[in-house]
């Protein structure tokens, strides 16, 4: 059976330690930095990209800072070294946590959001989403729509992202299970440019009681674990 492994990552980091995170990006990451105007937007962003890799670090035998990412088609990150190809990954970050995906031979796709209220989440969901998913998100309570909707939102960000089609794929053309359901792509109704064929398959994470997470790998026979980065990581960086 194929693996696929997935770390969670605590972003709330001192300055000394997110000083090191800064010192093992590339230019490259740190001009999409430097283009936050929060100061918090700009240390998650760096302290999510030096924990991705570490994990990536891991994985290839190499110091966090020679590890080589670039663009792939249609924006998605991948391995710029002789290991692409062969080592797929995915990095989601929003509010306090950081969520990573690593695969091996399978695209693979993670997100995370961190819940918060919502007034509209009908009416957003109505203007993206299919309508089997609006229909049964209608159908959750006041006191857990909130909760229903992001974990939604998560599922369909990590199909999209796995597939590595970003905008081009319309997230009304297919559908996901709601939660408390779990988690299952339903159908998708492909236009020629993309298609979700094949076996998928989804699992939602525990990034805690403030945050919904899922990740989604293009494979029928794997074995997802999930991981935290221990909460000393950056004073590894070197």
């Amino acid at each position: 059976m194929s693996a696929a492994r997935v770390w969670i990552v605590d972003l709330g980091l001192s300055p000394d330690r997110l000083h090191r995170c800064d010192a093992v990006l590339d230019g490259a990451e740190r001009l999409r930095a430097d283009r936050f105007l929060r100061p918090a937007d700009r240390a998650r962003f760096v302290a999510s990209h030096a924990a991705l890799r570490t994990v990536l670090a891991d994985v290839l035998g190499l110091p966090p800072a020679e590890v080589e990412i670039t663009a792939g088609p249609g924006g998605k990150p991948e391995l710029a070294s002789a290991a692409r190809g062969a080592w797929q990954f995915n990095l989601s970050h929003s509010g306090a946590r950081a969520v990573i995906g690593i695969a091996r031979d399978m695209p693979i796709g993670v997100d995370v959001e961190a819940v918060r209220p919502i007034v509209d989440a009908l009416r957003i969901a109505r203007a993206h989403f299919a309508a089997d998913e609006v229909s049964a998100l209608s159908r959750a309570s006041r006191s857990t729509v909130e909760r229903a909707f992001f974990g939604l939102w998560t599922r369909k960000e990590a199909v999209v992202k796995a597939l590595g089609s970003g905008l081009s794929l319309p997230l009304d053309r297919f559908s996901v299970t709601v939660p408390p359901e779990a988690p299952r792509l339903l159908r998708a109704v492909g236009d020629g440019s993309w298609t979700l064929d094949g076996p998928w398959s989804l699992a939602d994470l525990d990034c805690g009681a403030d945050h919904l997470a899922t990740v989604a790998v293009r494979s029928a026979a794997v074995a997802i674990t999930s991981h935290r980065l221990s909460d000393d990581w950056p004073e590894h960086l070197g």
